[in-house]
């Protein structure tokens, strides 16, 4: 293997992650909304049927995918982890807000 075609390679590997950065954006920007409608309608952070739903969901596209299912459930549960971690947070911050508008 030639340093040019290493150098292709690692060029698609950037720009891969790249990609994969600017959906992981776009992806918590949807899921920040979420945590917002949630916490003004009085729903929990975590919704464990829709989790394993979504679990079973990828690692089914990941067999297919020719993806190891396993590392990709650990990698959706991490994601999940996080946007239960910001909801907990938004729920928290709208609470503090309607504690204070209501001492007004």
């Amino acid at each position: 293997m030639t340093d040019e075609q290493l150098a292709r390679y690692r060029s698609s590997i950037d720009n891969i992650d790249a990609a994969l950065v600017h959906m992981l954006a776009e992806r918590f920007k949807i899921t920040q909304d979420v945590g917002r409608y949630k916490a003004t309608a009085g729903l929990p952070a975590a919704d464990l049927e829709r989790e394993e739903r979504q679990v079973a969901r990828l690692r089914a596209l990941a067999e297919e995918s020719g993806l190891d299912p396993v590392f990709t459930e650990k990698f959706l549960r991490f994601i999940v982890a996080e946007v239960i971690h910001h909801h907990q947070r938004i729920a928290e911050n709208e609470s503090k807000t309607s504690d204070d508008s209501s001492a007004i």
